[in-house]
């Protein structure tokens, strides 16, 4: 097949050097000349672990194309996949303005002839027959088209591996021939088959992700909890998701969520409750505590640490990616220095877009040790397996006071008051 990707960030890279591998002919459609030429000379532009790698090899196949131009794009493709950002507005509604003006140029650019049109963007309910007007409105005489949902559940971190092993395939259309030719192209994948319609597969993406949120919440709810109690939350979490019907997947306590995905999908979700009429206190109550969390990290920060000069490790929202959108990172560095703390701030890919943000507002370590350096404290904000490899001899000889604030969990209490740390973490007891 032909297929057109609009969009290349983490979902429309990803997949398109996918689609590729498995011997599609693959374009991928950007508006911004300087990333598309870097494109073509192979530079994912963000970091996702085996991507780079993915890109050259179909690049260098020819099975992999990248262009501004919609006209080279548009009219030979099969499929055309919509997977531009949809990024929360002020009141937290999607910004879907990218999505429809997309719309309206493909269908401009539709053949005289048949092309599915399908959103890999995730989009409120009712956005694909926003689309599907859009197209009706300006396709040339001729063109025949269906609109697809075909909604994208890759991790940051791990997208190459979900992308080849997907638990689903969902596809929504009331089109069978458009959900026919999306189900060829997906036949290299495995996973079950969901087909559906428009709308339910437009909120399956939104309600997987506001479950996977909560249980986020839900695990630093309990983190408060057994702070407040001296109780265990990594005992209690894994009794908890000892329960089959529960699991013990994203029963992790810590600084709370963040990311491209679940902050503004919750956001989302909660918006279109609201233009429902219907009660979203379970969103809300989710959001609210994953700012509970930011702001009792930043409360032991005050309590726990003698001086003002710190070292922090980690930025990204997550491991193995670069990505801060939504870093919890970022709104803690925030605070601190509207307190007048100095950070000398390390991570192994996202220091770069740390930078776009505060600029010379922290120093940034080369290594994990230059970092801790001369440190009153050291905070863990990602769970890199680097710091989990740390050696916390060397560590405690280069900080000036042996305290670490672990928002992650990595390292064994008992361990840590061995080895004669300060050691506070996430919903158990400090040593």
């Amino acid at each position: 097949m032909t297929i057109t990707f609009v969009g290349h960030g983490y979902v429309g890279l990803v997949t398109a050097c996918v689609f590729a591998d498995f011997g599609n002919d693959v374009w991928v459609v950007g508006h911004t000349p300087e990333k598309i030429e870097k494109l073509k000379n192979g530079d994912p532009l963000i970091y996702e672990p085996g991507l780079k790698e993915l890109l050259k090899k179909n690049l260098d196949a020819k099975r992999l194309h990248f262009t501004l131009d919609f006209e080279k794009a548009i009219p030979k493709s099969d499929i055309v996949f919509i997977a531009v950002g949809t990024p929360p507005t002020e009141t937290g509604e999607a910004d879907l303005s990218t999505v429809h003006a997309v719309a309206d140029t493909i269908g401009k650019n539709l053949k005289k002839g048949y092309t599915v049109v399908s959103c890999k963007s995730t989009v409120p309910v009712g956005t694909n027959l926003k689309v599907e007007k859009i197209l009706n409105d300006v396709k040339p005489e001729g063109a025949e088209f269906d609109v697809a949902s075909c909604p994208e559940f890759l991790r940051e971190g791990t997208g190459i591996h979900d992308t080849v092993n997907p638990d689903r395939v969902v596809i929504g259309s009331k089109s069978q021939k458009a959900i026919e030719i999306i189900l060829e192209a997906h036949k290299p994948l495995p996973g079950a088959r969901v087909i559906t319609d428009l709308a339910s597969a437009e909120i399956i993406k939104y309600a997987s992700n506001a479950m996977l949120a909560t249980k986020i919440s839900f695990a630093n709810l309990i983190s408060l909890y057994a702070e407040a109690t001296g109780a265990d939350i990594e005992t209690i979490m894994d009794a908890v998701g000892g329960d089959n019907r529960i699991g013990r997947k994203f029963l992790f306590a810590g600084i709370g969520y963040g990311g491209s995905c679940f902050p503004k999908d919750v956001m989302a979700l909660t918006e279109t409750g609201k233009q429902l009429d219907l009660d979203t206190g379970i969103l809300d109550s989710a959001e609210r505590i994953n700012r509970i969390v930011r702001d009792n990290f930043v409360h032991k920060v005050v309590e726990n640490t003698k001086g003002k000069k710190i070292a922090m490790w980690g930025l990204s929202f997550k491991p193995n990616t670069d990505d801060i959108r939504f870093a919890p990172s970022v709104y803690i560095i925030e605070e601190l220095l509207k307190m007048g703390y100095f950070i000398t701030a390390y991570d192994p890919a996202a220091t770069a877009n740390i930078k776009k943000i505060f600029g010379d507002k922290i120093k940034y370590g080369r290594d994990m040790y230059e970092t801790v350096k001369d440190a009153d404290a050291l905070y863990i904000l990602t769970e890199w397996n680097e710091f989990k490899q740390a050696d916390l001899a060397k560590v405690k000889k280069l900080l000036k006071y042996p305290t670490i604030i672990d928002g992650r969990n990595i390292y064994n209490p008992e361990k840590m008051k061995n080895r004669g740390f300060t050691y506070i973490s996430t919903g158990r007891k400090s040593v």
